[in-house]
């Protein structure tokens, strides 16, 4: 009866024209799973000019998934917003939420995007194979507007591009600089958000990436994850390409290197900081405040300085 039913010309075309639908010229199917502890309202703004993906925000219980087929040459972000209270009509229910709140007082965003703190997944979805010159698709994990929760993009039966793991597992939150805190330590705020001055937010004499260079305070975010934006011009190492591909959002990801002191952090890629070198690790002690490394780091930074002053 199976070889019957997948052999019958009705079920192979069905087969033909779903995987069509999910992976060929149609965009590409966006994932979005919640593995942290604690409800999440994602948020979800297209791009001017994009097409409509379903929604613009909903719910999602600890374990719980949702996917979108984001249309050809589809650009967007999605992000996590936290510590909500929306009353008890989950599709129009009205309230805000603590972090990435979109100030649109419901659980739809309605074409507003994400209030700083907030980790944000951003895409650009190709065009599909009828504009070859543009095909591929871009993404990304940004800190750029800030951090509130952990967040991991997998891509995956892609090709043509680093089709590559991205994103932040690190939790920002406990190595936040004390300037950068958000309310209680819910988020942690980028220096541009912190103190509003161009050389922080790329902006006036400094909106070009020959005159906006990474601050003290991106540094910490780039040292500990490596692949994510940091400031507004960190392309190089934060921008992926990949083709025909769907794309996973997880937020708060489990990472089994997280517990292994072996391999530290190494098995996620790069996702989050492996080894820190002395002076670094003195700065994040520094504007963490953890006073604890401060001093014996202090001694190795007056030598190093002594070391380079000798050339």
């Amino acid at each position: 009866m199976i070889i019957t039913v997948l052999h019958s010309p009705v079920s192979f075309y069905s087969i033909i024209l779903s995987f069509l639908f999910f992976h060929g010229s149609d965009g590409a199917t966006i994932t979005i799973v919640n593995r942290c502890s604690f409800t999440v309202w994602p948020g979800i703004l297209s791009n001017s000019g994009s097409g409509d993906i379903g929604t613009t925000g909903f719910e999602l219980v600890p374990g719980d998934s949702r996917s979108f087929q984001a249309p050809a040459s589809w650009s967007g972000r999605f992000w996590a917003r936290t510590g909500c209270n929306f009353n008890s009509d989950t599709g129009r229910g009205q309230g805000t939420c603590l972090t990435g709140d979109c100030g649109s007082n419901q659980v739809e965003c309605n074409g507003a995007g994400a209030k700083p703190p907030a980790t944000l997944a951003e895409f650009t979805i190709g065009s599909g194979p009828e504009d070859p010159a543009r095909k591929q698709d871009f993404y990304d994990v940004s800190l750029v507007d800030g951090y509130n929760v952990p967040m991991l993009v997998e891509a995956s039966g892609g090709s043509e591009g680093t089709c590559q793991t991205t994103g932040c597992v690190t939790d920002l939150n406990q190595k936040c600089p004390t300037e950068l805190r958000f309310g209680s330590g819910s988020a942690c705020k980028s220096a541009c958000e912190a103190f509003g001055s161009p050389e922080y937010c790329c902006s006036g004499a400094y909106a070009a990436p020959t005159e906006c260079k990474p601050s003290m305070y991106s540094e910490i975010f780039k040292s500990a994850c490596p692949r994510s934006y940091s400031y507004a011009f960190d392309d190089a190492t934060s921008t992926f390409t990949c083709t025909d591909a769907d794309y996973t959002i997880t937020l708060c990801p489990y990472l089994p290197s997280q517990k292994s002191a072996a391999n530290g952090w190494r098995d996620g890629g790069g996702l989050a900081e492996t080894s820190s070198s002395p002076l670094s690790t003195w700065l994040s002690d520094v504007f963490t405040s953890d006073s604890s490394n401060v001093q014996s780091s202090q001694y190795l930074l007056i030598f190093s300085i002594f070391l380079l002053c000798q050339f």
